[in-house]
């Protein structure tokens, strides 16, 4: 039991931080429109990057494709970090670094997903729709 509830927890994390972080990206928030002129991806690279993180949450949320999922957020997510390190800095518009944090906790948390379900790695290779 307590094993399903932590993975639940696993899945929850992430799912909730990229979700909320799609208000900001869709409505096109001054901040998300400010990241993304940054990394001169504004405005495709910012509703693609949301579109992506929609999808990663679905899949994140159904047991049956977390591992997908999960590897979609860890991919998202280091394209956050790398972009945070090299080009915009650590703290955005004054956010005391919370972007930042906030993507660092959505990769431990899907790092943790896919080294939980490193065994079934092999089954993506066979994935039948």
């Amino acid at each position: 039991m307590k094993s399903v509830i932590f993975t639940w927890v696993l899945r929850l994390i992430p799912a909730i931080i990229l979700l909320q972080t799609l208000f900001f990206k869709f409505t096109a928030s001054e901040e998300s429109v400010y990241i993304f002129s940054m990394l001169s991806m504004e405005p495709f690279g910012r509703i693609g990057s949301g579109i992506v993180e929609l999808i990663a949450v679905i899949l994140i949320l159904i047991p049956r494709t977390t591992l997908l999922g999960a590897l979609i957020g860890i991919g998202v997510m280091l394209g956050a970090i790398f972009s945070h390190i090299f080009v915009l800095g650590i703290e955005v518009k004054n956010d005391e670094g919370m972007l930042f944090i906030l993507a660092i906790i959505t990769f431990l948390c899907c790092s943790i997903l896919v080294i939980k379900d490193k065994g079934k790695i092999p089954d993506l290779m066979n994935f039948k729709i």
